[in-house]
């Protein structure tokens, strides 16, 4: 009991490094340049490809989802009727 005591001790007195080991360039202010540039395109777009290919697979979900409840409440609601 006395060395788990001791070891968690000296566990606990280490520093521990927040340090990154690679240091990544800062491109906050790139990306504050393109996403505030007054050229016509939607916020949610102005990423690029990627940008536009999520948000058509989303709205696109959205759109089947929505659909697809409306046919199960109706497909239901005539189940029930007939009961």
């Amino acid at each position: 009991v006395y060395l788990l005591f001791q070891s968690l001790r000296q566990f606990s007195q280490r520093t521990i490094s927040t340090a990154s080991r690679r240091q990544f360039e800062n491109r906050v202010h790139e990306k504050q340049k393109l996403f505030q540039e007054d050229n016509g395109i939607p916020v949610h777009l102005k990423g690029g490809v990627m940008d536009a290919l999520l948000y058509r697979v989303t709205m696109g979900l959205a759109v089947f989802g929505k659909a697809n409840t409306k046919i199960f409440m109706l497909w239901y609601s005539f189940q029930c009727a007939h009961i």
